[in-house]
């Protein structure tokens, strides 16, 4: 900008010098060299002033976006809901679910229909892009189903509030979450449990004598984002939730795929001794981490191409879970021998 107002400034004063004798007042030819001298600062306003502009107009475009954006359903809807016990056994009904994430978007899940029993473990498996996370993301209303419908103990999800049915169901997400705060506003931020239940929590989560080790035991401090906790541990803060909660459904979103396998042994280990009589679904990362599940659910560009209990997927040799399994062993095999 500096170098265009010199040059301009240079050919002006150029121009003043050429002109004959008399055209042009000396008065006037020494104010316009004045102002002349000013004009790196003008261009340099003025380009300033375009630029907050700009900024402005992208602002108030963003506003627009965000209202033309669909509110969410409402945490309660009064005339529908569900009873203190529900869900009681955890039957999950799933009948001919569609689901895009815009509705100028293909579909993602293509029309699924099974039933995931209550009390069983299954898990679900397939390559990239199947649709695993996002028939979680249905499961609990974070996206709306084109067509179909998800019942829970006979109970259509879609007629009940975000909050009663988002507070009745776990996750054990694949990026774990910590809170700025203590040990005890993250693992009960709602402040329902008591300080003996928290600390049952913790032992059965093998957190128990690492917190009794802090100054502060259950108000020792948590920074942003549990930088202080190692992934692992902030993953165990995450199962410790659960326990205390104790729904009659948890999700595992591919919970164990950023941890250790011993890390990953133990989450496995107290998932089957405390969640033995609930229904647990879970979206594999490791494929030997459903081989002991009750059932198998593949997906594969947002069909169920299988579900069988392991044991029979694998006897059959045209099985695509038996292909995975064996896709997965050879992986690990490279992996441990590099």
């Amino acid at each position: 900008m500096d170098m265009l107002a010199s040059v301009t400034f240079a050919f002006f004063l150029i121009f003043l010098i050429s002109v004959p004798e008399g055209t042009i007042d000396p008065g006037i030819a020494g104010l316009a060299v004045t102002y002349g001298l000013n004009l790196s600062g003008v261009l340099g306003w003025t380009i300033r002033q375009l630029c907050r502009v700009e900024n402005n107009i992208i602002s108030v475009e963003r506003i627009l976006q965000y209202t033309c954006i669909a509110s969410e359903p409402p945490l309660v809807i009064g005339a529908h809901r569900p009873d203190n016990d529900w869900p009681s056994h955890g039957e999950v009904s799933i009948h001919d679910l569609q689901v895009r994430y815009a509705p100028h978007m293909p579909l993602v899940l293509r029309g699924i229909t099974c039933t995931i029993p209550g009390g069983m473990k299954t898990g679900i498996v397939g390559r990239t892009g199947g649709g695993k996370s996002t028939l979680i993301q249905t499961l609990f209303r974070i996206v709306e189903p084109s067509a179909g419908q998800i019942l829970i103990d006979g109970l259509n999800i879609s007629t009940i509030g975000l909050h009663d049915l988002r507070s009745r169901l776990s996750i054990i997400p694949q990026d774990p979450t910590m809170f700025e705060g203590t040990v005890r506003s993250n693992l009960d931020p709602l402040e329902e449990h008591t300080d003996e239940q928290i600390w049952e929590a913790l032992n059965k989560c093998q957190l128990g004598d690492k917190v009794r080790k802090k100054d502060g035991k259950l108000d020792s401090l948590v920074v942003e984002n549990g930088e202080n906790w190692s992934m692992g541990q902030r993953q165990l803060v995450c199962l410790g939730r659960v326990l205390l909660k104790r729904s009659q459904v948890l999700v595992l979103d591919e919970a164990t795929a950023s941890v250790d396998t011993a890390t990953d042994n133990l989450i496995q280990q107290t998932l089957r001794q405390h969640f033995s009589d609930s229904t647990v679904i879970t979206i594999a990362h490791r494929i030997t981490s459903i081989l002991d599940s009750d059932m198998v659910l593949l997906l594969d560009h947002g069909l169920i191409v299988e579900y069988d209990s392991p044991s029979k997927l694998l006897d059959d040799r045209s099985s695509l879970f038996r292909k995975l399994v064996a896709e997965y062993t050879v992986r690990s095999s490279s992996s441990s021998a590099n």
